[in-house]
């Protein structure tokens, strides 16, 4: 069983790369709020990620392409108060490392203003100079391979990536180009488990799965997704451990039902008042009152 969140010492970076090293299985989670955030390191969650999925999650977007750097930075402060003895990543939206420039000024922005011990790029061997520029800017980056949901409109969707020999290779080169970069490890997202298994094997750095097979250091399932609140996809690799949805629109059911009979609010839900001040209150209001009209 874990330690209390609060006595617990949150994971550094080379810990990451030793629970590699040691075969030793780490827990992520995607919180994309403060709530969350607070679930996941009372559980014990060893790292939490604020990704971009939160454009569909808490925004009701299609896609993950609407979300703007803002934003991403206030729901990175959000996680950070919500989870303060857990390591946090912080994703970099869409468009926000279109150019080397550009890259470094988010990044430097996710660390400073959002709070992250990390960032991670949607990147791989075309982006190749962009990660380094944020390395050696002294921001720490993961990288991200396999279906990269940035390239969604390339791929006609949210698509299976690395289904031939020929594309799983692409996906290995572009491992090892984040590597190569200086990069501290990679999300590793929707795959075929061989592809994954040949990935996490091909480079020395941490690797985190999502749709991925069982080989990855860590794995990563949306919040929301896991205790059943975000109920509008339901992707293959997601285990659903509740179903909080259904719980929810009970429970508001419920109140609608109470509140239209009258139920609600009942006498336990009602502030009181002392009885000689409530017979002052009435006799005040049955005097006649001398202010003018």
């Amino acid at each position: 069983m874990s330690a209390p969140a609060s006595q617990r010492r949150r994971l550094t970076l080379p810990d990451l790369a030793q629970a590699k090293r040691e075969g030793r299985k780490l827990v992520m989670v995607s919180t994309p709020d403060f709530l969350s955030a607070c679930w996941a390191e009372r559980a014990g969650a060893d790292i939490v990620i604020v990704g971009d999925s939160l454009a569909m999650i808490s925004y009701g977007h299609d896609n993950t392409l609407p979300l703007q750097m803002d934003t991403m930075v206030a729901h990175c402060q959000a996680v950070r108060r919500g989870a303060p003895n857990t390591l946090v990543i912080g994703a970099m939206p869409y468009g926000s490392i279109a150019t080397r420039e550009l890259a470094v000024h988010n990044a430097l922005r996710l660390m400073q203003e959002g709070g992250v011990d990390c960032v991670k790029l949607q990147a791989g061997r075309r982006q190749r100079a962009v990660m380094r520029a944020v390395v050696d800017a002294g921001v720490p980056i993961m990288g991200h391979v396999g279906m990269l949901p940035h390239r969604m409109h390339h791929y006609g969707g949210f698509k299976l990536q690395g289904r031939t020999a020929e594309a799983a290779l692409e996906l290995v080169a572009d491992a090892l180009a984040i590597e190569q970069a200086g990069g501290i490890g990679m999300e590793i997202e929707a795959v075929p488990a061989p592809v994954g298994a040949a990935i996490d094997a091909a480079v020395g750095i941490f690797t985190f799965g999502i749709g991925a097979g069982p080989a990855t250091t860590s794995q990563v399932l949306l919040a929301y997704d896991l205790i059943g609140a975000f109920d509008r996809l339901s992707p293959r690799f997601v285990k659903r451990y509740a179903d909080m949805a259904s719980v929810a629109v009970d429970a508001l059911r419920a109140y609608c039902e109470d509140v239209r009979s009258g139920c609600f609010p009942a006498p336990e839900h009602c502030y009181g008042m002392p009885e000689e001040e409530r017979q002052r209150l009435a006799s005040a209001l049955a005097t006649p009152s001398d202010d003018p009209q």
